[in-house]
């Protein structure tokens, strides 16, 4: 698999590839149309205050992640494209990681009025409007070690066609090898007092990670209203946590397990002016609840944002946000996002430094759980930028069980890119 616990050989290769276009752009015109190539490396250190909840656990790390772009054009109009990354933790090994963000080759060509295009290889796909909670998002694999907030994924092995007209566009995807999602190791933070062993996954499918999937979206826009409609049917992304007991009956492990879904996606926005209003919603058959049973269950996330131009008669931007989350399983859902509103706020200088400030609230309309979040990024030079973040996790009501294993995880991040 591409991920591997802190292993040397896949950020070998890594670098071997760099060399090879690196060597390449010196032949370049003889060969390739055009060739590029950029990257980030980012050096984070990350602090919890609070002692501890569970033993063995760290409160303080640091790594280096390091992630470069490699494009190359033919002459003949097709490109490939390769992002591979790596991330080394010097808190939790198993965040220590490495993964093949893209590796495709891209085809395109008119069809009628329209245009076709087919990409084969690794690829990462986004759907979705919404700030707090992507719901229609699920092709790609979560990689929960590298974020909370589970927006970063790990890269998906498809074939992905797309048809695209005046009508709108239809895109098709044939999936194979399922990506088990990460988490955290002993010594990491943000997780329950039961950690997960990645050796005990296990699927509802035989043919295991390696079950054909099949997704397809179409998206349009009519005046003001964009609009986009999804399904999927395959291997959830989403793993049920099933306890594994020892002698006595206790839990000592959760073993991940895979179950074949069927999801239905709508996901719209319409833009008037300073206003953006947003929904995501889907209804999904076959999966297991908190309780281990399964349940089909509807769910969605609406609301908007306003934005405020140029406040105080100065270059800068001030936008609102109100979202409400609501999961139709209600105490059983296996995500926070249970009956949950998102209040944030987000101040952009626009200035030279593409200086920008965030903050948010998450709060339970069920509990007293709330989740704040802030955030600063402000580029420093052409080359370097820094963020900074802090998370804190306030009154977690036990009731609220996927909430309450972060109750001690409140946290403050630092990092420096270098950009390239």
């Amino acid at each position: 698999m591409l991920i591997v616990r802190a292993s040397v050989v896949l950020p070998a290769a890594v670098s071997c590839v760099f060399a090879v276009f690196a060597t390449g752009t010196r032949a370049q015109e003889s060969f390739f149309d055009a060739m590029e190539f950029s990257g980030r490396i980012s050096f984070e250190t990350r602090y919890h205050p609070s002692s501890a909840a569970h033993p063995g656990q760290v409160s303080h790390a640091s790594g280096i992640a390091v992630e470069g772009t490699a494009y190359v054009e033919g002459d003949g109009g097709g490109s490939f494209t390769i992002t591979p990354f790596f991330r080394y933790d010097a808190g939790d090994p198993e965040r220590t990681h490495a993964d093949l963000r893209e590796a495709y080759l891209l085809a395109y060509g008119d069809a009628g009025d329209g245009e076709w295009e087919l990409r084969l290889g690794i690829d990462q796909v986004f759907w979705g409007v919404v700030e707090s909670n992507s719901l229609v998002d699920i092709v790609n694999q979560t990689d929960l070690v590298e974020s909370p907030d589970g927006k970063t994924k790990l890269g998906q092995p498809m074939v992905h066609g797309t048809l695209s007209g005046d009508w709108g566009v239809l895109e098709l995807f044939g999936l194979t090898w399922h990506r088990p999602r990460t988490f955290p190791g002993k010594r990491g933070r943000l997780r329950g007092p039961v950690l997960v062993d990645q050796d005990l996954v296990s699927y509802e499918s035989a043919a295991k990670e390696w079950r054909g999937d099949f997704a397809a979206r179409y998206s349009g826009s009519f005046g003001p209203l964009d609009i986009g409609l999804s399904a999927f049917d395959g291997t959830s992304r989403e793993p049920t946590l099933m306890p594994k007991l020892d002698d006595e009956q206790n839990i000592v492990a959760f073993a991940p397990r895979y179950e074949l879904i069927r999801q239905y996606g709508l996901d719209a926005q319409v833009t008037t002016g300073p206003w953006l209003l947003k929904l995501e919603a889907i209804q999904r058959k076959g999966a297991k609840n908190l309780l281990l049973r399964e349940e089909d269950y509807s769910a969605f996330t609406a609301g908007g944002e306003y934005t405020f131009y140029s406040v105080w008669d100065t270059d800068t931007d001030l936008t609102l946000f109100a979202e409400l989350s609501r999961d139709g399983r209600g105490p059983r859902a296996t995500t926070v996002f249970e009956n949950d509103v998102l209040l944030a706020a987000r101040i952009g200088l626009n200035d030279e430094y593409d200086t920008e400030f965030s903050t948010s609230v998450l709060s339970s309309l069920d509990t007293d759980s709330r989740i704040l979040t802030a955030e600063f990024k402000r580029r420093l030079t052409d080359s370097w930028s820094v963020q900074a973040e802090a998370a804190l996790y306030s009154g977690v009501d036990s009731r609220d069980a996927i909430a309450a294993a972060l109750r001690r995880d409140s946290f403050v991040s630092v990092k420096l890119d270098f950009s390239f």
